[in-house]
């Protein structure tokens, strides 16, 4: 992205707007607060390894960030109990929360089974956002109640999320299925952490509303962005992997900037706020803001309440 401190027009001004964003060191996390900060929001970059966020944030300053300022958090969403000791420590720090992007994800394996008895990827992609989410929601609430605000929950999906048909989310093991060790049956995997995603953004938004919350939740898909991620997919392939990597990936993936407009634009357009938007709501977006259908498991009601109160119930059990 090119050095500029320059505001999106379409983008709202977010100016004493506070954002938590998990992740957020490289790729399209990055990009996205590289864009929301010069809207000039007060961002928290969540991120498991201080010396990578550290380094990013200073990147970012050197860049420019127009008014808006980017700090780290320490948050590992593996580490369930940490997760929701941090969101705790963050809403007695902040006044408000306008903003919640769940970003962070494992897409690669091998995967493994958690001490709490989670596949790792299910517990970062998943578990992790969903103990953070429901952590943060009386802050997001209680900013939400001021009539001025506009506050929303986007969780990053992917396209994957439509090669898995997943007859049941209505236990943990469900919840935890390795699609298999081969390249491709992870992917299966990484695809059906992406369809919890939809789920409970959809799942969720129904529940808001019920409360009358004025919050919009949101997945968007960011694009098939070059990232980290997506190089060690393709350099898990033998031979066309290790050879062609760095060739492959930008030549078949967008650059994270592209996959940062797309979040962005689910975070803080203007074409969302108001209830004359409500056909945001619970939305699944395409690049760049394209509201678009996702898979027939996406919209089934059953899996997302299923998914929902299967999480609910584990978490608990877990004490937290």
């Amino acid at each position: 992205m090119a050095s500029t401190t320059t505001k999106d027009p379409s983008l709202l001004d977010l100016h004493g707007k506070v954002v938590l964003l998990t992740g957020g060191n490289t790729g399209v996390g990055y990009g996205t607060i590289q864009i929301l900060a010069r809207q000039g929001a007060k961002i928290y970059m969540a991120s498991r390894d201080a010396t990578k966020a550290q380094a990013a944030i200073k990147k970012l300053e050197s860049e420019g960030l127009g008014e808006g300022s980017v700090q780290f958090l320490e948050l590992d969403l593996a580490d369930l109990r940490g997760v929701s000791r941090v969101a705790k420590q963050f809403a007695e720090r902040e006044e408000r929360l306008d903003i919640l992007v769940n970003n962070a994800a494992i897409s690669a394996g091998p995967f493994r089974i958690t001490e709490d008895g989670f596949l790792d990827i299910v517990a970062t992609n998943h578990v992790g956002p969903f103990i953070l989410t429901d952590a943060l929601l009386p802050l997001l609430k209680r900013t939400a109640a001021d009539p001025n605000s506009d506050v929303r929950i986007v969780n990053l999906s992917s396209v994957l999320h439509s090669n898995v048909k997943p007859t049941t989310f209505a236990t943990k093991d469900s919840l935890n299925k390795d699609y298999g060790p081969s390249i491709m049956r992870q992917m299966d995997t990484y695809g059906s952490s992406k369809l919890m995603n939809i789920l409970h953004a959809k799942a969720l938004q129904t529940r808001l509303d019920a409360e009358s919350a004025n919050i919009t939740c949101l997945a968007v898909h960011p694009g098939t962005i070059a990232t980290g991620g997506s190089s060690r997919v393709v350099g898990l392939f033998p031979v066309v992997g290790g050879l062609f990597k760095h060739v492959l990936v930008p030549l078949l993936f967008g650059a994270w900037s592209t996959g940062g407009k797309a979040v962005a634009f689910a975070a803080a357009t203007k074409a969302v706020k108001g209830p004359q938007h409500n056909e945001y709501k619970g939305a699944y977006l395409m690049p760049v803001g394209k509201i678009t259908a996702p898979s027939e498991s996406a919209v089934d009601v059953r899996l997302q309440t299923e998914l929902y109160e299967t999480t609910e119930r584990a978490v608990r059990e877990l004490g937290l």
